[in-house]
C-alpha cells in the first residue's frame, strides 16, 4: 500500500538507520527520532563496540543497536544491511550524515592534492550512494521510506572546507533530486543542508572561526547540532508530503 503521506507526531514501530550514528549530527538526528518512538540503528567505523552500543543505549526509548560498517567498504555495508534485515524486517529512515572533511584554501589548488579530492570525493559522495543502495531495498520494503542526506550549502554556494567537498556535495544534491524521482512513491528523498555548525567536523577550525562566521551570519549564530537533529526530524514527521528537495539550515548564511 502507498503511503498516504499526512504529518505524523510520532515515530512508534519505525526503524531508522543512521550512517555515522555516533558523530554529533548522527547523535543529534537519533536522540530526537528515538524520543519519538523510532528504534534507531547507529552506523559506525572507528569507535570501539562498546563505546557504540553505550551510546546506542543512552538513546531515550530501547532496542537501540549499533553496527560496525564503513561507507567506503560496500561488503560491510551490505553485512550490516542483512543484520538489520534479519532483526527487523525493514527500514523506514536511512540518514546519512557520515563523512569527514579538511581545510584547504580554496584558491590554493596544489595544496589540493589527487589525494585529498580522492578520499573526500570517496567518503562524501560514493560513500553516500554506497550506503542508500545497501539499504534501498529495505526502504522499499517498509512501503513508507525515507533518506536524508546530510549535504551542506557548500553544494550550492561553491564554498567550503575545499573544492572536492563542494563537489562532493553538489553532486550528492543533484542525485538527491534524481533518486527522488526513481524511488517515488515508496522512498522520500531529501537533503538538508547546514551551514557552519558548531563540531569538530572540520579539523582546525575552532572558537575564533566560529566568532567570525557568526558575525556574518544573519542570526548571528553558528548552528548547533541540534538545529540539524530538528531538521532531520521534521523530515520525518512535518514535511511528509515533501520530496526531491532541499532544506537549508545555516542562519541565512547563504544570503
Amino acid at each position: 500500500m502507498t503511503a498516504t503521506f499526512e504529518a505524523m507526531d510520532r515515530l512508534d514501530g519505525r526503524v531508522a538507520v543512521i550512517a555515522g550514528g555516533t558523530g554529533a549530527i548522527g547523535m543529534a538526528s537519533a536522540k530526537r527520532l528515538a524520543a519519538l518512538g523510532a528504534t534507531c540503528v547507529l552506523l559506525y567505523a572507528r569507535k570501539s563496540a562498546q563505546e557504540a552500543q553505550a551510546l546506542a543505549d543512552s538513546l531515550p526509548g530501547s532496542g537501540h543497536i549499533a553496527i560496525q560498517a564503513h561507507i567506503t567498504d560496500s561488503a560491510t555495508l551490505k553485512a550490516a544491511a542483512e543484520k538489520v534485515q534479519s532483526q527487523f524486517g525493514h527500514v523506514h529512515i536511512l540518514i546519512n550524515s557520515a563523512g569527514h572533511t579538511k581545510a584547504v584554501p580554496l584558491a590554493d589548488l596544489e595544496a589540493l592534492s589527487d589525494e585529498i579530492i580522492d578520499d573526500i570525493l570517496q567518503v562524501n559522495f560514493r560513500g553516500v550512494m554506497a550506503t542508500i543502495r545497501a539499504f534501498v531495498p529495505l526502504l522499499k520494503a517498509s512501503g513508507d521510506g525515507l533518506i536524508v542526506n546530510i549535504s551542506s550549502i557548500a553544494g550550492f554556494t561553491g564554498t567550503g572546507s575545499n573544492l572536492a567537498y563542494v563537489a562532493a556535495k553538489a553532486g550528492l544534491d543533484v542525485v538527491g533530486d534524481s533518486l527522488a524521482r526513481i524511488l517515488a512513491p515508496t522512498v522520500r528523498v531529501l537533503t538538508v543542508s547546514p551551514g557552519v555548525v558548531d563540531s569538530t567536523f572540520v579539523p582546525g577550525r575552532g572558537a575564533d572561526f566560529n566568532e567570525k562566521a557568526a558575525a556574518t551570519i544573519p542570526l548571528k549564530r553558528i548552528g548547533h547540532v541540534d538545529d540539524i537533529g530538528a531538521a532531520v526530524q521534521a523530515c520525518a514527521t512535518t514535511l511528509r508530503y515533501a520530496t526531491g528537495t532541499r532544506i537549508v539550515v545555516d542562519g541565512g548564511r547563504h544570503l
